[in-house]
C-alpha cells in the first residue's frame, strides 16, 4: 500500500515540479528581456526585477490559478457541461491549460509510474546537494558570527559621530549599532531584524573623514534597502534548486545590482565620485569581501565595472513613462494571466455555485450501503455459465451486486481499464454490493430531465459516493497515444432496427439470457458481446476497453442496431479478472480476432492512429468500512 502511495505521489507531485521550474525559467528570462529594456536606467529597477524571478521559483502560478478558479464567477453552460473528469482535482495545476475539462501534463502519467524505482535515488541526490550547500553557508556564518561574537561595541568616537549625522541627514530614526571587530572582514551590515554595523578596527585609522563617510553611506543604503532580507530569501532559493543554474547566476546578478543601486544613492547624495571610490580601493586593499550575501558589505561584484560607473559622470535615466507603462503591464499580465486561467478553467460545480438554483445542484444518495460480498465464488456459478452479477441504475438510485472497484470507476467516469493507473489489486480482488438512494425530491427532479443529462446526474452522484466511502482521489492527465478510428467497411452487414425500447430503468442482468433492449451485454473474459437496439456509442465505448486504445467513432451511423459480436481475446485484452469468475468459464479458441470479427460479422472496421488520450491517476484511495 505504501508503493502504491508512493507512486501515486510521485506522478502527482513530479509533472507540478517540472511545470513549476519551467515556468520559472520562462519567467526569468523573460525579466532579463525587461533588465535590457532598462540598462540606462537606475540599477533599483533591475535589481527588483531579478528580485522578482527569484521569487518566482518559491511562488508557483498554480497557486494563483487556484486563486482565479474560487473567486466568483459563473459561466452560462456551466451547469449543462459533463466532462470526462467533472469532479477531479488538480494536484499540480500547470499554468497553461487547455480549454477542454482535459488537462495536458508536461510529462506523462506512464513514464512517471515506470520511473518509480529512481525516486529514491532523486531525492537522495537532491538532499545531498541540499544538505551541501546548507554546510557550506553554515561555515561560512559561522566564521561571521564568531568575528561577531568577539566584537565590541562601538559608543563614541569619530565613527559614531559621522554614521548618526548621515542617519539624520537621511531620516534614518532608529540607530545603528557599531560592532568593532578585529577581524579583517570588510564593513557590513549584519543581521535582518536588528541590523548592526561590523566594522574592521584597523581601517578607521586609514580612512580620512569624507572616505568614512561615503563608506557608512554605502552601508546605511543597505539598511534601508533591506538588501539582507531579500539576500536570505535568495539563499534558501539556492538551497531548494541547487541544480538549477539560473538560480545561481540571478543571486549573481541580484549582487551586482544592489552594489549599483546603492553606488547610485551615495553619489546622488553629493558624494564626489573620486573620494567614494578610493574608499571602496582602501577597503579592497586591507579588508576582505564577506563570504555571504546576505552580509551587506561595500567590495561586491564585478569591482573593476563598478570603479568604471562610479568614474563615469554619465547621467543615469530615471524610469520615463513609458517604461513605468511596460513594467505596470508586465506585472499585471504577471498577475493576472494566471488567475485569469483560473477563472476560465474553473470546474463547472465550482464556477456555477455562485448562480445555479439550488434544484440543479447534483444530488447525493441520501442512504447508501457498501458492503464486502462473502458470498464465495462457487455459489455465484448458476449451472448454465452464466455468472450471477446484477447492475441497476435508476434516476438517483444505484444498485450493484458482485461489483468490483475497476467496474465502479469504469461506470462513474466513463473511463477503461488502461486509462487508470495506480490501482492497487484489491479493485479486482475484492467485490461489493451496493445500494444507494437520493432522497425522493431529487429523484423526482431527475426524473424530468432528459436521457442524456439524467446519466450524467447519475455519474455524479456516482463519483460523489466513491469520494466519499473510498476516499478516493484521482487526477487527469492526457499522453498522445495509439488509438483506433471505427469505419464502416462493409455496410450490408449491419442493419438498423426500427422503434424504440419500452420506457422504464437502464437494468442491465448478466445472468438473464436475452440482452437488455437498448444496453449492450458483454462477457469480455469469454469474448462475447450483444445487445437489442443499440447505438454504435455504445458498441465504440465497449470496444475501447477491449482494444486498449481510444476508439473514435467513425461511421456515421445513426441508428440503432442489433449487436452480436464474438471473438477469442488475446492476453493483452483481457481485463483485470474478476474474483466471482469461475475457473471453467473460457473463451472460444476456435472463434477470430477481434479485428477480425469485427470486420467479418459487424462490417466494421478499426484502423490506427495517434491522438491524445485522457487518463486517470489515483492519487490516494482506501477500502471502504464496513456499514
Amino acid at each position: 500500500m505504501f508503493l502504491k502511495y508512493l507512486s501515486g505521489t510521485w506522478t502527482a507531485l513530479a509533472p507540478a515540479m517540472g511545470n513549476h521550474l519551467w515556468q520559472s525559467t520562462l519567467f526569468a528570462i523573460t525579466v532579463g528581456l525587461l533588465t535590457l529594456a532598462l540598462r540606462k536606467n537606475r540599477a533599483q529597477a533591475r535589481y527588483w526585477l531579478w528580485l522578482a524571478a527569484s521569487l518566482k521559483f518559491l511562488v508557483p502560478f498554480s497557486l494563483l490559478v487556484v486563486t482565479g478558479s474560487r473567486l466568483p464567477w459563473s459561466r452560462g453552460s456551466a451547469g449543462a457541461k459533463g466532462g470526462l473528469f467533472f469532479v477531479m482535482k488538480e494536484v499540480g495545476q500547470p499554468f497553461m491549460q487547455q480549454t477542454t475539462p482535459i488537462v495536458s501534463a508536461a510529462t506523462s502519467s506512464a513514464v512517471l509510474a515506470s520511473l518509480i524505482h529512481l525516486l529514491p535515488a532523486l531525492l537522495a541526490v537532491w538532499l545531498c546537494g541540499f544538505l551541501i550547500v546548507v554546510f557550506v553557508w553554515l561555515l561560512r556564518w559561522r566564521r561571521i558570527s564568531a568575528a561577531i561574537r568577539e566584537a565590541t561595541p562601538l559608543r563614541e568616537g569619530r565613527l559614531v559621530e559621522a554614521l548618526r549625522r548621515l542617519e539624520h541627514v537621511e531620516g534614518i530614526r532608529k540607530p545603528t549599532e557599531i560592532l568593532l571587530s578585529r577581524a579583517s572582514l570588510e564593513p557590513g551590515i549584519f543581521g535582518i531584524v536588528r541590523p548592526v554595523l561590523v566594522w574592521p578596527e584597523r581601517i578607521s585609522a586609514r580612512l580620512e573623514d569624507a572616505h568614512l563617510e561615503a563608506i557608512l553611506a554605502h552601508e546605511l543604503w543597505h539598511v534601508r534597502r533591506r538588501d539582507n532580507l531579500a539576500a536570505a530569501i535568495h539563499m534558501l532559493v539556492e538551497a531548494s534548486f541547487w541544480f538549477h543554474p539560473l538560480v545561481w547566476w540571478l543571486g549573481t546578478r541580484l549582487v551586482e545590482e544592489r552594489e549599483r543601486a546603492c553606488d547610485e544613492e551615495v553619489l546622488e547624495s553629493g558624494r564626489e565620485r573620486q573620494i567614494y571610490a578610493e574608499s571602496i580601493l582602501k577597503i579592497c586593499e586591507f579588508c576582505v569581501e564577506s563570504p555571504l550575501a546576505c552580509v551587506s558589505g561595500v567590495t561586491g561584484a564585478d569591482l573593476k565595472k563598478r570603479i568604471v560607473l562610479i568614474m563615469t559622470k554619465s547621467t543615469v535615466r530615471k524610469l520615463d513613462f513609458s517604461r513605468k507603462l511596460l513594467l505596470g503591464a508586465a506585472g499585471v499580465v504577471a498577475v493576472a494571466a494566471p488567475i485569469a486561467v483560473g477563472l476560465l478553467n474553473a470546474t463547472p460545480s465550482r464556477a456555477g455555485s455562485q448562480t445555479q438554483n439550488p434544484a440543479s445542484v447534483t444530488p447525493v444518495h441520501e442512504v447508501a450501503s457498501i458492503r464486502l460480498n462473502k458470498t464465495g465464488t462457487a455459489s455465484l456459478n448458476t449451472g448454465n455459465g452464466i455468472i450471477s452479477q446484477r447492475l441497476s441504475i435508476h434516476p438517483g438510485t444505484f444498485t450493484a451486486v458482485n461489483i468490483s472497484m475497476w467496474e465502479l470507476i469504469r461506470l462513474a467516469y466513463r473511463v477503461e481499464d488502461y486509462q487508470v493507473s495506480g490501482a492497487p489489486d484489491w479493485f479486482a480482488s475484492e467485490l461489493y454490493d451496493v445500494d444507494a438512494k437520493a432522497e425522493k425530491s431529487a429523484i423526482d427532479e431527475m426524473q424530468k430531465l432528459g436521457n442524456d443529462q439524467r446519466e450524467l446526474e447519475n455519474r455524479r452522484m456516482l463519483q460523489a459516493l466513491l469520494k466519499d466511502r473510498f476516499n478516493l482521489t484521482l487526477r487527469q492527465v492526457t499522453k498522445d497515444l495509439p488509438i483506433y478510428s471505427l469505419v464502416v467497411a462493409d455496410a450490408g452487414k449491419l442493419h438498423e432496427t426500427q422503434g424504440d425500447c419500452a420506457p422504464g430503468p437502464t437494468t442491465i442482468v448478466l445472468d438473464s439470457g436475452m440482452p437488455p433492449c437498448g444496453s449492450l451485454r458483454v462477457f469480455p473474459w469469454v469474448g462475447h458481446l450483444d445487445g437489442l437496439k443499440v447505438p454504435i456509442t455504445q458498441l465504440v465505448a465497449n470496444l475501447s476497453g477491449f482494444t486498449k486504445r481510444m476508439v473514435l467513432d467513425n461511421t456515421n451511423l445513426g441508428g440503432k442496431y442489433d449487436i452480436n459480436l464474438k471473438w477469442f481475446p488475446g492476453p493483452s485484452e483481457f481485463p483485470p479478472r474478476p474474483a466471482y469468475l469461475p475457473p471453467n468459464y473460457q473463451p472460444d479458441p476456435n472463434s477470430p480476432p477481434l479485428l477480425t470479427a469485427i470486420q467479418q460479422q459487424l462490417g466494421l472496421q478499426l484502423e490506427s492512429q495517434t491522438g491524445p488520450v485522457p487518463l486517470l491517476v489515483i492519487v490516494h484511495v482506501e477500502m471502504p468500512s464496513e456499514n
